[in-house]
């Protein structure tokens, strides 16, 4: 039955046509942040004709992911989304339904159980001291340099997790000097994430559609078509593997290879469609935001200089200063984990999460909310909530120490990965984040590069498919000389 129309939750007027479009400036999540003294901690928004609600607080979040989390299961497709029916395939995106169960229990269960990433740590070992030796190599370059730029360090873990990701789901790196088809992957791949990041005007009057002005469809659309043209060479190269040989030892890839649906819903076996875009999406969503957030926690850090002390005392009694940090470090590392969470707390990852969208029209916290409507839950501004938060633009890791709060979803102050039903499944691989960051820690010294100084550094954000820092940090780093190989 049909809600009689109530009243919608408050927010600005906004133009005739367009709407609030022209309210919200090039950091959205920043704006609405500061709309909350305003209009509170639920605001409404019109998108040109698209019905937006924001949600500003921890209160309001837990109200909409403990009791409405399924009459919001959907998500709000974009018109680049659409490109190569990318939306029907894709674990973060495809319709809330057996097909969208069948991926996320792979991804879960299969991919990312512990006992699988267990059986793996052999595999990031390699890849982390790939990446040590690379910043080393780097590093000598600059050593002589008067006025020391300094590495660009996101770029170094973007790289890592790519290769990672490659050896996980592909069981090779994907970028050595010799693998061309690698590295046009990531150069594919990364223009992807800078598009998916642009507002799209034909997502708010749907009669654009057909004129695509802004031409971000079409570019979608031809390096999606570049990039499924590569991992669909994967595939059929481990199809072909396979028949030639009786290797057992399996990787991701072979688990949708060989999968097998149970009739009821499922489907019989993932097309090669269906592969290939569950390939691309593990691919962007894990090196985009394991590069971003280990970034923001340098900076951070280094603005932060008792906080790098702490960190790197805590990381030299429990390691040891001539060893490597293991995995079976991670849960000993108090403090860095302490550090790991207040980097999630100020700069999530996805700021607005990923959108869902109001299955049908929907009480929420006394508003009358229509079906359609897209919902923005501002993880951003959640992590600065003042009535939760001791000081809540500062950074502060002491604030964990001994804390029982986490951001696997049960607390609604600190959900940098959302909650319910439609989680990011990624939170599984965050041990990575602890294991580079540790590991980049104990084995440099860092300081920041250029003549930018704490206080002159550039705290500004960009939005692409996660939050990166505008611009980039480039830090110096000096291997440690206790730290041998």
């Amino acid at each position: 039955m049909a809600l009689a129309p109530g009243k919608l939750p408050p927010g600005p007027p906004g133009w005739p046509i367009f709407g609030n479009i022209f309210d919200l400036g090039t950091m959205p999540h920043r704006t609405l942040t500061r709309l909350r003294d305003k209009y509170g901690q639920v605001i409404w928004l019109r998108l040109g004709s698209l019905n937006t609600m924001a949600i500003l607080s921890t209160k309001a979040a837990a109200e909409f992911f403990k009791n409405h989390d399924l009459s919001f299961a959907e998500r709000n497709i974009t018109e680049t989304m659409r490109a190569h029916d990318y939306h029907k395939s894709s674990v973060a995106l495809a319709p809330y339904g057996s097909y969208w169960r069948v991926l996320r229990r792979l991804v879960t269960v299969d991919m990312l159980v512990n006992k699988r990433i267990n059986e793996t740590a052999y595999i990031r070992r390699k890849c982390i001291g790939n990446m040590l030796q690379w910043i080393e190599d780097e590093a000598s370059k600059i050593q002589g340099e008067s006025n020391r730029n300094g590495i660009h360090v996101a770029r170094f873990v973007f790289l890592l997790t790519f290769n990672l990701l490659g050896n996980l789901m592909l069981s090779r790196d994907l970028l050595d000097p010799d693998s061309k088809e690698g590295s046009e992957f990531f150069v594919v791949m990364s223009r992807l994430m800078d598009l998916s990041g642009k507002g799209n005007i034909a997502d708010f009057f749907p009669w654009l559609k057909w004129l695509d002005p802004q031409g971000l469809k079409r570019k979608t659309t031809k390096d999606l078509g570049k990039a499924i043209g590569i991992a669909s060479k994967f595939v059929k190269q481990r199809r072909e593997d396979k028949r030639l040989s009786d290797n057992n030892k399996r990787d991701f890839l072979d688990l949708l290879l060989e999968f097998e649906g149970n009739g009821k819903g499922e489907p019989a076996k993932f097309s090669d469609q269906d592969l290939n875009i569950f390939i691309l999406e593990l691919f962007m969503a894990g090196s985009e935001t394991t590069s971003s957030t280990v970034e923001w926690a340098f900076t951070e850090l280094l603005c932060n200089p008792e906080s790098m002390i702490k960190v790197k005392a805590e990381l030299s009694r429990v390691v040891g200063p001539n060893k490597k940090v293991e995995e079976n470090d991670i849960q000993k590392l108090h403090y860095l984990n302490a550090v790991i969470k207040e980097t999630f707390r100020l700069h999530p990852p996805l700021p607005f999460l990923v959108p869902r969208r109001a299955l049908q029209d929907t009480e929420f916290m006394g508003y009358h909310i229509p079906q359609n409507t897209q919902v923005l839950v501002n993880a951003w501004a959640i992590g600065r909530d003042p009535e939760v938060w001791d000081d809540p633009l500062s950074f502060k890791p002491e604030r964990f120490m001994g804390s029982k709060i986490d951001y696997k979803g049960q607390n609604y102050e600190l959900i940098p990965f959302g909650a319910g039903r439609r989680m990011c499944a990624g939170i599984l691989g965050d041990r990575v984040v602890h294991l580079v960051l540790g590991s980049l820690l104990h084995h440099f010294d860092w300081e920041l590069g250029g003549n930018v100084t704490k206080d002159t550094i550039d705290m500004k954000d960009s939005l692409g498919v996660s939050m990166r820092k505008l611009e980039p940090l480039l830090a110096v780093p000096t291997k440690c000389l206790k730290s041998a190989d």
